[in-house]
């Protein structure tokens, strides 16, 4: 029998492109108009307003062109991965990496998978504070040296970031992206249903790390030796190589040992600072990915002067860190161009409106629980989580609003759907790049991922069923 192997994620993100250039022949284009929305001060689409417009189809040359256009469109999502990858790579070079690491695995030694709850909580809360992902692209290679030293492979390191991290955003109830937009559109209070939205965050992240636990109990290898442990590892592999066996390997030996020193300390607080002042700038002035990007700038040359290195050499590592990413960055920027291939064919609003008109002939409890997978299904073309929202929450919630059911009803399967769903669709630009770092093929973090999403839809699902039974 011969295994199917999915291709490498490159060339399934531009087979996307081409499937999504072939869906703007074949489907009706159409549109809803769109309005200002004073709450959120962006564009959303106007319930009851769909109508035909002229067809679109995307050629070949159009589709080619699409690609470069988004990488212009996600220009400052890819400053971020390069920003932040070459500060974490000269804090590598300095030694610091290898000794956090190295201290944690004597500390916690055969005790390793305690590790795993620590750690998915923290990018758990992260999550949900401020819709963490493509900020962990850079880190993985970090996370996998940790995650080899305590004897657990890269399956368990992806699930334990990113994939906390992701449950965090879908459940969490303060994160500003998907909550927060969504619950402005419904014009409900920000902390409308809080301890129903607090209780779906704390028992989805025990979920998702039981079942990451579950995972590195049965797949754990025996703990390496610690020289192998505390190796420096920031470069990221040439697509295919097998990362999961021999792990990430340095360009040249690192500038210092893995002994812990003072200054590592020092070092390693000047990297974390931007990180802490960009969940406040997030919260409270309206920051964005480039403020994040000229944090880490700042930081990066910091930690390298604070390590004993000179201007010059501080730059030149610092862009040596950046090339280690490249591949990264390129994911992103092809996954974007798939969604502008379906806004340019103008086909998005079709898709939605095809969905919610299925919607309205069911009785109320069907069509509140089919907004989930709905919202799933739409998440695949239109994988910004806040897009989502400002395109189906309007629509959805004035399908709620004619069938008589709570608008936190709309909010949760938005929630639900779009938000687990990151982690599985391929247009996910974070997911891609996280699987390429890590060297994780795509279909066997599917066969990973699969069961735990299910786990985590029922949470929503109920949640949902609350607000049915106690409006």
């Amino acid at each position: 029998m011969i295994a199917f192997r999915l291709p490498n994620p490159s060339v399934l993100l531009l087979s996307g492109v081409l499937v999504a250039a072939a869906l703007t022949w074949v489907l009706p284009a159409g549109q809803y108009d769109r309005r200002d929305d004073a709450a959120t001060g962006r564009r959303v689409a106007v319930p009851g307003t769909y109508h035909s417009v002229p067809r679109a189809p995307v050629g070949l040359l159009a589709a080619a062109v699409a690609v470069p256009r988004g990488f212009v469109a996600a220009a400052d999502v890819i400053a971020v991965i390069f920003f932040v990858g070459g500060a974490w790579f000269i804090v590598d070079r300095l030694g610091t990496l290898p000794a956090v690491v190295g201290g944690l695995v004597r500390t916690f030694g055969d005790r390793g998978l305690y590790i795993i709850p620590v750690v998915s909580a923290f990018f758990g809360v992260m999550g949900a504070v401020e819709n963490m992902q493509e900020e962990i692209i850079p880190l993985i290679p970090v996370l996998l040296v940790l995650g080899r030293g305590l004897g657990v492979d890269a399956v368990v390191v992806v699930s334990m970031s990113m994939g906390a991290a992701m449950v965090g955003s879908a459940f969490g109830p303060t994160n500003p992206f998907q909550a927060g937009i969504a619950m402005k559109l419904a014009q409900l209070p920000l902390f409308a249903a809080g301890r129903l939205r607090l209780a779906m965050f704390v028992v989805g992240t025990i979920v998702w790390i039981a079942w990451t636990m579950r995972y590195a109990s049965r797949n754990r290898a025996g703990r390496p030796a610690q020289s192998l442990a505390l190796q420096s590892t920031l470069t990221v592999p040439s697509p295919g190589t097998n990362t999961v066996a021999r792990g990430f390997q340095p360009s040249e030996p690192p500038a210092a040992d893995a002994t812990w020193h003072p200054r590592h300390a020092l070092i390693l607080a000047i990297v974390v600072a931007p990180i802490g002042a960009y969940v406040y700038g997030a919260l409270r002035l309206d920051w964005g990915f480039n403020e994040l990007s000229g944090a880490f700038l700042i930081a990066a040359i910091a930690a390298g002067l604070a390590g004993g290195l000179s201007l010059t050499a501080t730059v030149v590592t610092y862009i040596e860190g950046m090339r280690e990413v490249v591949s990264a960055a390129l994911m992103i920027g092809i996954a974007r161009s798939i969604s502008l291939v379906l806004e340019d064919g103008h086909v998005i609003d079709t898709i939605l409106y095809a969905l919610a008109s299925a919607l309205t002939a069911a009785p109320k409890t069907v069509a509140a629980l089919l907004m989930v997978p709905s919202q799933a299904l739409i998440h695949i073309p239109v994988p910004s989580v806040s897009g989502h929202a400002m395109l189906t929450v309007p629509v959805f919630v004035a399908l709620g609003d004619l069938l008589g059911m709570s608008r936190q009803v709309p909010v949760l399967a938005y929630q639900t759907g779009a938000g687990l769903m990151e982690l599985l669709t391929t247009t996910n630009g974070a997911l891609m790049a996280i699987l390429l770092a890590a060297g994780v093929p795509y279909q066997r973090w599917v066969r990973f991922t699969v069961g735990g999403v299910l786990l985590l839809a029922a949470i929503g699902i109920l949640a949902i069923a609350v607000v049915l039974r106690f409006p």
